[in-house]
Order: C-alpha cells, then sequence, then structure tokens
C-alpha cells in the first residue's frame, strides 16, 4: 500500500489514478451507454411499439405504453405513448439493441450519468430522443446487419 501511494504522490507514468473531470478513459469504440431512440426523416419516432426490446430485457428496465398510430398506412400499426428506461436497473448488455426490428433503439458511447434521486434516473422519450443528425453522435455498440 505505501508503495502504491508514494508512486500516485510524485505522479509516474503507471499510476492507475486519473484525474478525473480534467481526465478521461479510453473506452472501447463498441462501449455501450446512453439509449437513443432515433426518428424518421420527418421527426416521428422509429419506433413501433413492438415489445421487443421490453421482452428480450433481462433486467426488466424498459417499458412501454403504445397506443394506436392514426397517421400510419398500415391499420394495426402501434406507436409509444411512454417508454421509459430505469437506468439504475439497466445493466447496459445491449439486448435491446439487438433485438429491435427498426433500429429504433441505439446506444451511444456517453456514460457519465448523474442522478440524486431514483426518479431522475428513469428516463423517457423526451430524454431518450435523438437531438440532432446521428452522425453527430458518439455512438457506440450497434449490431451488424
Amino acid at each position: 500500500t505505501m508503495r502504491h501511494f508514494v508512486r500516485n504522490l510524485f505522479g509516474q507514468r503507471d499510476v492507475a489514478t486519473i484525474q478525473y473531470p480534467e481526465e478521461r478513459r479510453e473506452y472501447s469504440e463498441r462501449a455501450r451507454g446512453r439509449h437513443i431512440l432515433t426518428t424518421r426523416d420527418n421527426g416521428e419516432l422509429r419506433c413501433v411499439a413492438c415489445y421487443m426490446c421490453e421482452t428480450v430485457c433481462p433486467a426488466h428496465c424498459i417499458e412501454i405504453v403504445a397506443e394506436e398510430d392514426p397517421e400510419a398506412t398500415v391499420e394495426w400499426e402501434k406507436k409509444p405513448l411512454s417508454f421509459e428506461i430505469d437506468l439504475l436497473r439497466c445493466v447496459f448488455c445491449g439486448f435491446c439493441v439487438d433485438a429491435c426490428p427498426k433500429q429504433a433503439l441505439i446506444m451511444s458511447r456517453e456514460h457519465d450519468f448523474v442522478f440524486t434521486t431514483r426518479k431522475q434516473a428513469i428516463v423517457g422519450i423526451k430524454e431518450l430522443r435523438q437531438t440532432g443528425p446521428i452522425e453527430d453522435e458518439d455512438l457506440g455498440y450497434r449490431p451488424y446487419f
């Protein structure tokens, strides 16, 4: 312990400690982080509320409530009324991304989350929605189809 303390104190190169806000660790290109609900060109969500991601989730952290889409070309097509992910229960396995048939759910490499209450950790459509062009996102794990 003393040897590690002295090495950290005098700042050798092979030190395991990093100065977090200023220095960031390099993560894999396939790292899994924040979930993103992608949108079509007209701004609508790609999600058709098929419940595939909710079914395959091992942590049971995804909850979807569907409603009928009035503007759909097919009469039984749905859209999500609410789509919530509990990030404190999520294990970031990527199964939900693999299961999505419309590539509506993807994961970025952003992994810095700050929550002060459990309620803040439950994110909905508003927080998950794609905010800009997908090319600008730092995307992490996506299945190779």
